[in-house]
C-alpha cells in the first residue's frame, strides 16, 4: 500500500487516546482528492488530521482523524459536501482504541540469532539462553539493533574469527548503538575502541555499554575519519569493524594501514553486492586481500587481512669495530711494505 503525503497533522500531546475517532471512504481518485483538499482547507488541525491513501484493490481511502467529539458532526458533513449524499453514505466511523504503542512496537522485534551471539531488547531479556552471548539494546535514534543484514553479517563474522584468534586491541569505526564492540569485548574480554562521528550514537553506545556491563572494556569516542590522537595511542589494531557507506569505506582506507598490526582482520560492511569491487579495490592498494565473503539479505559483508609485515629490529650484539686507518709519509710507507706488506694499508 502506497500513501500520498496529504497530511494535516494536528497537535496530539495531550489529546486522549480513546477519543480519537477516524472517518473513512473508499472511493475513486479524483473525488478521495476532492474530498481531501476541503478537509484539510476547514478541519481545525489542532482537533482533526487528514490522510489519502492508494489501496489494493486500486480505489482510494480518505480518512479523518478527529480528536475532538464536538467536530465530528463537522467531518459529516464536508464528507458530504465533498462526495455528495449517496457516496457518503459508504462513510465508516469507529473508535480508535487506545494502545501502548511503544510496548508494540518492541515486541514486533525479536531477538536476533548471529552465531554465539543473541541481541535481544529488555522485553526478551529472560528468554535468553544460559549459553549464548546476550546483547542487550533497545531500538532507538542510533543504527544496529541486530535486525539489519549488515550489522548481522558483522556479528556472523566476528564469531567466527573470534573462534581462530584472540585480538588484543580492537577498532569499531561508526559504531552507531555500539553492539559490534560489546559482542567483540563480552566474547573475547579485551578493550575496545569505538567511534562514532554522530554524538547522539555515541551517548546511545555508551548507556548500552553500561547496560551489557561492557562499559570497562569499552571506550567511546566522538570522531570523524580517524586523525583523533585516540587511534594512535591504542594502535596498532588486531581487528577492526567498518560498517558504513562505501564512500566513506574508501576514505578510511588510507589512514587505517597504518594502524593495523600484521595479519590484522578487517570487516567490511554496509555495502550492496554491486559496491564489493570498489571497496575491495581501495583496500587492496594498502595491503588488504580478500579472507571470506558473507552475503546475508541482500547485504555484503567482507572478511579483509591485512598481509603487510612489519619491519624487524636488528638482532642485539657488540658493534663491529671501526677499521683504524693511519696516514704516512711515501718514503715510511715503501719502507714498511717492503718490510710486511700484508700488514700495510694502502694509501688514499
Amino acid at each position: 500500500m502506497s500513501s500520498i503525503p496529504s497530511w494535516s497533522e494536528p497537535d496530539r500531546s495531550s489529546a486522549d487516546a480513546s477519543a480519537i475517532s477516524i472517518f473513512r471512504l473508499h472511493t475513486d481518485e479524483r473525488c478521495a482528492r476532492q474530498i481531501s483538499d476541503r478537509l484539510a482547507q476547514r478541519l481545525d488541525p489542532d482537533v482533526s488530521a487528514v490522510g489519502l491513501f492508494e489501496i489494493a484493490n486500486g480505489g482510494w481511502s480518505v480518512e479523518a482523524y478527529c480528536f475532538n467529539a464536538a467536530a465530528e458532526a463537522e467531518i459529516r458533513r464536508l464528507f458530504a459536501d465533498a462526495a455528495g449524499d449517496a457516496a457518503a453514505e459508504g462513510l465508516t466511523v469507529e473508535p480508535v482504541v487506545s494502545r501502548d504503542w511503544v510496548a508494540a512496537g518492541l515486541a514486533g522485534l525479536s531477538p536476533v540469532d548471529a552465531g554465539r551471539f543473541i541481541v535481544h531488547g529488555r522485553h526478551d531479556r529472560a528468554r535468553v539462553a544460559a549459553n549464548r552471548i546476550s546483547i542487550e539494546i533497545e531500538a532507538a535514534l542510533a543504527f544496529g539493533t541486530g535486525h539489519h543484514g549488515t550489522t548481522r553479517g558483522c556479528l556472523i563474522a566476528c564469531d567466527r574469527l573470534l573462534r581462530r584468534q584472540r585480538p588484543r586491541r580492537i577498532l569499531d569505526l561508526g559504531t552507531g548503538s555500539g553492539v559490534l564492540a560489546i559482542a567483540a569485548a563480552k566474547a573475547c574480554r579485551r578493550g575496545v575502541l569505538a567511534s562514532d562521528i554522530d554524538a547522539v550514537a555515541v551517548t546511545a553506545a555508551k548507556a548500552n555499554a553500561r547496560a551489557n556491563a561492557a562499559h570497562p572494556m569499552v571506550e567511546v569516542i566522538i570522531a570523524s575519519g580517524l586523525t583523533a590522537s585516540r587511534f594512535r595511542c591504542r594502535a596498532p589494531f588486531d581487528l577492526i569493524f567498518a560498517n558504513i557507506l562505501l564512500r566513506t569505506l574508501q576514505r578510511l582506507a588510507p589512514p587505517l594501514s597504518p594502524l593495523v598490526s600484521a595479519g590484522a582482520r578487517l570487516v567490511l560492511s554496509g555495502l550492496l553486492p554491486l559496491h564489493e569491487n570498489a571497496a575491495l579495490a581501495a583496500f587492496r592498494a594498502h595491503g588488504f586481500t580478500l579472507e571470506r565473503r558473507i552475503r546475508l539479505e541482500g547485504w555484503v559483508t567482507l572478511i579483509l587481512k591485512h598481509s603487510r609485515q612489519r619491519p624487524t629490529r636488528p638482532a642485539k650484539g657488540p658493534s663491529p669495530r671501526p677499521v683504524r686507518r693511519t696516514w704516512w709519509s711515501p718514503r715510511i710507507h715503501k719502507i714498511l711494505a717492503a718490510v710486511a706488506p700484508a700488514r700495510v694499508m694502502p694509501q688514499t
